[in-house]
């Protein structure tokens, strides 16, 4: 036999012994087969019972993820309602300053309601500059800084913040920043009216004694000056006494100024009507001011617990203020008296606006302290003394400038527990 022969030969019996272990292979699946439907069909209910806890098991992870998953639904809008509800502004900032959150209250505070959630930290405190300065020590140090009292630029509102920040640790260890700031404006303004009330107080101490000496000297001449007959004088010498007493009068009246600021203020408080009392007060010295004079009372008032009387010595001194300002620029007086309520913070705010000169910012200061006067025969203690009642009233008084010229000042009162259903919308001059 050849030599292909014998290789045939083995090929045939090589492919006849895999034949015959594909076969025996396919006997043992199907004798396997049957077996198990045998197995199955005399196991049924323990197969049922099997599926059935497999089932059980599958539905109750089911469950648990669902219960998982709502939890951590819950947690985030729990998280989501808390910076929401804080009355505090939130502000997170990221490792790179990219601002992450800024609740409700934050965005009402910096004025930055369409700020976009991813903008730089710089661009969003924009208007306030040392919140920014704040947020950056806290990136660059990584460390804390707590309750600290910050004066905000320019006019904007609030004007002063207590500020908190830390550092937040993410991914890689990197650092970012969270803080939260809120609004000292009424705290500071609060402090500074104790302060005033305090520094007033120590002034009346020291001075009212001196001030009673000095009007009793004032009275002795002023007798004296008045028992002379200027007939019986040469007429060179007449002048000098006529110089004499109204230098007396004059100085009798700035004594008697200075008296009423010093005295301690007794106050007969009671619910009145701010808008009223601004429109008494002016009827009351109509007929003092300058020919031509238009004195307007409008806007939203409201009650306010305090006494009548000191009310309208303030606005009556507003008013004289106004109009001696315009004469001293040669302009016909034009008062403006306007009334606005908040209801949500219960006050109610009044300016007392002029069409004079204005005052400028480097004196708005100065013009609420005693003896300051920008007019040769002024006391200046006009001003001093509205400040000195609004403080007595629990209020503020501030200086600022009209659109177009003019002095503008703020009067700020708390709200009557009485002024809950009583309002005065006045309209007319």
């Amino acid at each position: 036999m050849t030599q292909f022969g014998y290789a045939l030969v083995g090929l045939t019996a090589i492919v006849a012994v895999l034949a015959g272990m594909l076969t025996f292979m396919l006997m043992r699946i199907v004798y396997g087969m049957r077996d198990a439907r045998r197995t199955l069909r005399e196991n049924t209910p323990q197969v049922a019972m099997l599926s059935a806890a497999l089932q059980e098991a599958v539905a109750k992870i089911k469950a648990q993820e669902q219960a998982t998953s709502a939890r951590a639904d819950a947690s985030d809008m729990l998280h989501s309602q808390i910076a929401d509800s804080l009355v505090a502004g939130l502000l997170v900032v990221d490792a790179d300053g990219r601002v992450e959150i800024l609740n409700p209250s934050g965005r009402r505070l910096l004025n930055a309601a369409h700020v976009e959630i991813g903008a730089h930290y710089r661009e969003v405190l924009t208007a306030a500059e040392p919140l920014a300065t704040i947020v950056a020590q806290c990136l660059d140090s990584g460390s804390s800084i707590v309750r600290r009292a910050v004066a905000m630029p320019g006019d904007v509102k609030p004007s002063h913040l207590g500020v908190t920040a830390s550092p937040l640790v993410g991914p890689s260890n990197r650092r970012g920043v969270i803080c939260l700031f809120s609004d000292l404006t009424n705290v500071v303004e609060l402090e500074e009216q104790l302060r005033l009330k305090e520094t007033l107080a120590r002034l009346g101490e020291l001075t009212a004694g001196i001030a009673h000496e000095f009007r009793n000297g004032l009275a002795t001449i002023h007798g004296y000056s008045r028992l002379i007959d200027p007939e019986e004088l040469p007429a060179k010498y007449r002048p000098y006494l006529d110089g004499i007493r109204q230098e007396v009068d004059v100085m009798g009246k700035v004594v008697t100024n200075f008296l009423n600021f010093a005295r301690p203020q007794q106050l007969s408080l009671a619910p009145v009507d701010v808008g009223a009392v601004a429109r008494k007060a002016a009827d009351d010295i109509r007929h003092e001011l300058p020919a031509g004079t238009t004195i307007s009372v409008t806007g939203e008032f409201d009650r306010i617990e305090g006494d009548d009387a000191m009310l309208r010595q303030v606005f009556g001194n507003l008013i004289r203020n106004a109009t001696e300002a315009c004469e001293s620029v040669a302009v016909t007086p034009a008062v403006l008296i306007r009334g606005a309520v908040e209801r949500p913070h219960r006050i109610c705010h009044v300016w007392v606006e002029d069409n004079g000169p204005g005052i400028p910012i480097g004196e708005r200061e100065k013009v609420f302290r005693p003896f300051f006067t920008r007019r040769a025969r002024g006391t200046g203690l006009g001003l001093a003394i509205v400040q000195k009642i609004v403080l007595t009233h629990d209020g503020r008084v501030s200086v600022g400038a009209v659109r177009g010229g003019g002095t503008s000042i703020q009067l700020t009162f708390p709200l009557s527990p009485a002024a809950a259903d009583f309002t005065t919308v006045i309209s007319r001059p």
